[in-house]
């Protein structure tokens, strides 16, 4: 091995400083790149904000996540008459809250306004079997099977239905993660939201069986769809079965981690290959340890 490159960081703290509570969106980048989770959560390192930043995807996603939200708190039922309207007076109050820049509104405004009619029309398609919307409903801290590790989070949309199951939805504005990642559970958020909803963590919903798992994709053209993660590949599982096999390796790998010899390594299963732009990829100097060649584990990332 040549000497000149710097190691790739594989940081092993004592287990009394490893976080033993964790949320939905942590548990992807705990497969990652745990490198990230060891520098935010124990060394305590938050990435700094740019001093000048234009709004980009992942605003457009936040400001569209709160006009949803803002809508399924004042409207019970998208079949109202006014539903359309008071859609856009939700869009309305909240684009003056983000106070974006005009050339920036000139373009996002019309294409939401374009998006809340497909909206609508999108929620006429499920409401005949939804019995009680819930909006950005929190799930409790769950203990993770024998591990003494906790799980929380929130679901964008939890929708009860007629029958006494519900449906986790998941607004996305842009195309990650993919169906085939959140499938193979490799994004495994929506999978352990089911899994919390199974166990009462909803506790606005008690104990329920999740009977679909969804993306609500809102593209930037003004299309709506709905992607169901349970088929892909033509392998359907069912939305307990996928939601329980996400409980099972979540329990493993935080039991991988309640290992004082388990690291945390930088870029276990980086997102793209080659990349080098995540948060604390700098810190981890991926570009001196990566210089030599992908590494084994890698190259099937």
């Amino acid at each position: 091995e040549k000497k000149d490159f710097a190691a790739r960081p594989q940081p092993r703290p004592p287990l009394s400083m490893r976080p033993q509570h964790f949320s939905v969106t942590e548990i992807e980048t705990l497969r990652r790149d745990p490198y990230a989770v060891y520098a935010r959560r124990i060394l305590g390192l938050s990435p700094l904000e740019p001093l000048i930043r234009d709004p980009g995807a992942a605003e457009r996603g936040t400001l569209f996540h709160e006009v949803l939200h803002l809508f399924s708190r004042r409207v019970e039922d998208p079949r109202a008459p006014n539903a359309l309207s008071s859609l856009i007076e939700a869009g309305r109050l909240c684009f003056a809250e983000a106070k974006l820049p005009p050339d920036i509104e000139a373009v996002w405004w019309p294409r939401f306004e374009k998006l809340a009619e497909n909206i609508i029309e999108w929620e006429h398609t499920r409401a005949d079997a939804v019995a009680r919307r819930y909006a950005e409903e929190r799930a409790d801290k769950t203990v993770v099977g024998r591990t003494g590790v906790t799980l929380s989070g929130y679901a964008d949309r939890v929708d009860l239905l007629a029958g006494g199951m519900a449906d986790i939805l998941d607004y996305k504005t842009g195309s990650s993660p993919s169906k085939a990642q959140a499938h193979t559970l490799l994004s495994p958020q929506l999978a352990l939201e089911g899994a919390l909803l199974r166990r009462g963590a909803f506790r606005e919903l008690g104990i329920r069986e999740p009977s679909q798992l969804a993306f609500v994709r809102l593209k930037p053209n003004g299309e709506v769809f709905e992607e169901s993660i349970l088929e892909y590949n033509r392998k359907p599982r069912t939305a307990n079965d996928l939601s329980e096999e996400a409980w099972a390796r979540l329990e493993r790998l935080l039991f991988h981690y309640a290992d004082p010899t388990t690291g945390y390594l930088s870029r276990a299963l980086p997102f793209r290959e080659g990349e080098a732009d995540g948060d604390y990829d700098h810190l981890a100097r991926v570009l001196e340890w990566s210089a030599g060649g992908a590494s084994e584990d890698e190259a099937e990332g």
